[in-house]
């Protein structure tokens, strides 16, 4: 019991303050823009936990983040969407999780998050309809357990189902919460130990809330539309940070 009163190991109250506060940050940025906060964390993240936690710190976080949303606009949802993204998203996080564990090296990881964040940046995103449902969660499924955020993904593939604006964002944070809580499951079945990030997880869960309160309410002071090259820029900064930090550990290996 005692380790869930204390943070984990190399982790000192100083960076845990600074992952608190980032948490809220960016889910403000959630919040106001639909999309680049999950991302931003999982960047920020990556710099300071240890490789084998990131994934499934950020995945509980973001589950919170994504479940509330989800919950206030439950009645929008597009439930005929659910089952078969969830199926597919069971199906491929199961068969990444085993290659997560058993292949890739903490650097790989490292290079493959920084690659899959300057490809959100950068990259052009596919779109899938109704028809490939199951397929768009078995695919967003095994890359999540890889790479954490892929929001980016799943927001265009419910896009595409051409969507009204509430349906849109109520079947997009479903989906999504769903997808995390997938992994978390995925990731205990497979070993990792939440029980010494549970102090962590809890601070930034409760930052998570109040960032995503602010963030609704705020009165922005510039539009998205000049904020989201700042974003960008932010997105690809953090990727080459993360790019270094994975060269580091390579060349030591």
């Amino acid at each position: 019991m005692t380790e869930l009163l204390v943070l984990p190991d190399g982790i000192g109250a100083v960076t845990a303050a600074f992952i608190v506060l980032a948490t809220m940050a960016t889910s403000m940025v959630g919040a106001m823009f639909g999309v680049g906060g999950g991302t931003i964390l999982l960047a920020v993240l990556a710099v300071l936990l240890p490789p084998v936690a990131l994934i499934p710190v950020h995945g509980v976080v973001q589950l919170g983040a994504t479940g509330v949303r989800a919950v206030l606009l439950a009645r929008h949802i597009n439930r005929a969407t659910v089952l078969p993204f969830v199926a597919g998203s069971a199906i491929g996080s199961a068969l990444s999780g085993v290659m997560f564990f058993q292949f890739f090296p903490p650097w790989l990881i490292q290079y493959a998050v920084a690659a899959f964040i300057a490809w959100s940046v950068l990259g052009a995103m596919p779109a899938i309809g109704r028809r490939h449902i199951l397929f768009a969660g078995a695919f967003s499924g095994f890359l999540t357990i890889l790479f954490g955020a892929t929001g980016t993904f799943v927001s265009a593939f419910v896009k595409s189902m051409n969507m009204p604006p509430l349906r849109y964002v109520a079947t997009h944070a479903t989906l999504m919460s769903l997808q995390h809580l997938v992994k978390i499951v995925v990731f205990g079945v497979l070993g990792f130990a939440f029980g010494p990030y549970a102090l962590l997880i809890t601070l930034m869960l409760a930052s998570g809330f109040v960032g995503t309160v602010i963030g609704r309410n705020i009165l922005l002071s510039m539009s998205e539309k000049r904020f989201k090259p700042v974003l960008n820029a932010i997105l690809l900064v953090l990727a080459l940070r993360l790019a270094w930090q994975a060269t580091e550990g390579l060349l030591a290996a």
